[in-house]
This record gives structure tokens, C-alpha cells and sequence, in this order.
């Protein structure tokens, strides 16, 4: 049998219309113990996700837990990107156990969803374990997740895949729903959160920009 190719993407791939993300306690008490990630990288990579899923309209779940009484405010760089969006507050730490969340979820109405938050073995592999087993398809970005140690944080990814989580990172995450530089309404709103938010990759950016005026879609 021979193959034919065709230019089209893959189904597995994150576009702006095929999934909701869903953003989880990323708020202090959380941060303070976590230690498989740099506190400045995790904020970094939650600004990033969370700039790119705004940019491109993507449907985004913000959820914390016991807010008031003990986790603290979710991270400016969360919510700034949201402004006036409601936190649903939960006492659940499995998110998918929570009748305000899954009533989003419903409302929404996307099979395919994008899980970052705090802590990975606890708050992220229990959504995804569940949505997994009703059907959903879901994806983590590992990178704007974290755990109490390296060894947590490792094995709750591998959990994760064992029952059909797909891992992405967050740089991975916004260039995907870019994917075609010459997806002009975009472009700007791409590379701007790129710059600021992407490393070193950023810094590429406005050093080719600021040289020669570089431009990857011509």
C-alpha cells in the first residue's frame, strides 16, 4: 500500500478550537513547598500558557483551592491575563470532583483538555486520571506543573502517560496554536508573548527583530 501525504496537521495537535485549558491552584501555599521547579520558571511558564491561551481564545478554566482560608490569591501571572474571570473556589483535591468546574467543563463542551497546575502527583493526576476515564482526552504541560520533590513530579507524569496523558511543555503549547507564521492576526500577539515570556528563545526573537528585522512569516 502506498502512502499519500497531505499538508494538513495531525489530529493530535493543540489548535485554539479543539480543547479548554484548565489552570489549577497555581497559588502560594502550593508554590511554597513545591521543589521540582524553580519558583521564577513556574511563574514564568503559567504566564506564558495562560497569555497564549488568551491571545488565541481558547476556553480557560481558572480553579484554586480553599483560597481564603488557606492556599492564598492564584498567581498574578494567571490572572492578570483574565481580568474580571471568576476563580472557582473548590475543597476538593481532585478538581474533576468539583460540581462547579464540571458544570464549565459540560459548558464548554470541548472533548480534549489541557491540564497545568500545582501539585502534580495530587491536583493534576487526579482530573486527568478522571477525565480520562470518561472519555476525555488530555493533555499536561509538564512544565507548569510541579510537586514537593523531583521523584513526585517524575512519576506523576508517568502515571499520566500509563493512562493516555499526552505531555507538552509550555513554549510547545502557544507555538502550536500559532503552528503557521503567516497566521498574520496572531503574529504580533505570538512573538510578543514569546519575547517576554520565552526564554531564550524570546531573546532570539527580539535580536533578529532589532538587527536585521527578521520576520518568520516572509
Amino acid at each position: 500500500m502506498t502512502l499519500t501525504a497531505t499538508a494538513t496537521p495531525g489530529k493530535s495537535l493543540i489548535s485554539p478550537t479543539n480543547h479548554a485549558l484548565v489552570l489549577i491552584d497555581f497559588q502560594s501555599q502550593m508554590a511554597f513547598a513545591t521543589k521540582s521547579i524553580d519558583a521564577t520558571i513556574l511563574r514564568n511558564n503559567a504566564a506564558l500558557i495562560s497569555r497564549g491561551a488568551k491571545s488565541f481564545g481558547v476556553p480557560t478554566i481558572l480553579t484554586t483551592v480553599a483560597e481564603k482560608s488557606f492556599s492564598g490569591p492564584m498567581f498574578s501571572e494567571v490572572t492578570d491575563a483574565f481580568p474580571g474571570q471568576k476563580l472557582l473556589d473548590r475543597t476538593s483535591m481532585n478538581t474533576w470532583e468539583d460540581a462547579a468546574v464540571i458544570e464549565e467543563v459540560n459548558r464548554i463542551a470541548k472533548p480534549r483538555i489541557v491540564f497545568a497546575g500545582l501539585w502534580t502527583s495530587v491536583c493534576i493526576v487526579g482530573p486527568v486520571a478522571s477525565a480520562i476515564d470518561q472519555g476525555f482526552e488530555a493533555y499536561v504541560i509538564t512544565d507548569a506543573c510541579g510537586d514537593i520533590s523531583t521523584e513526585a513530579h517524575e512519576r506523576a507524569v508517568e502515571r499520566m502517560i500509563q493512562l493516555g496523558a499526552v505531555p507538552m511543555t509550555s513554549l510547545q503549547y502557544l507555538l502550536e496554536l500559532q503552528r503557521d507564521w503567516a497566521r498574520a492576526e496572531t503574529y504580533d500577539s505570538t512573538t510578543g508573548i514569546a519575547k517576554q515570556w520565552g526564554g531564550a528563545y524570546g531573546l532570539g526573537v527580539t535580536y533578529a527583530k532589532t538587527m536585521f528585522g527578521a520576520s518568520e512569516g516572509h
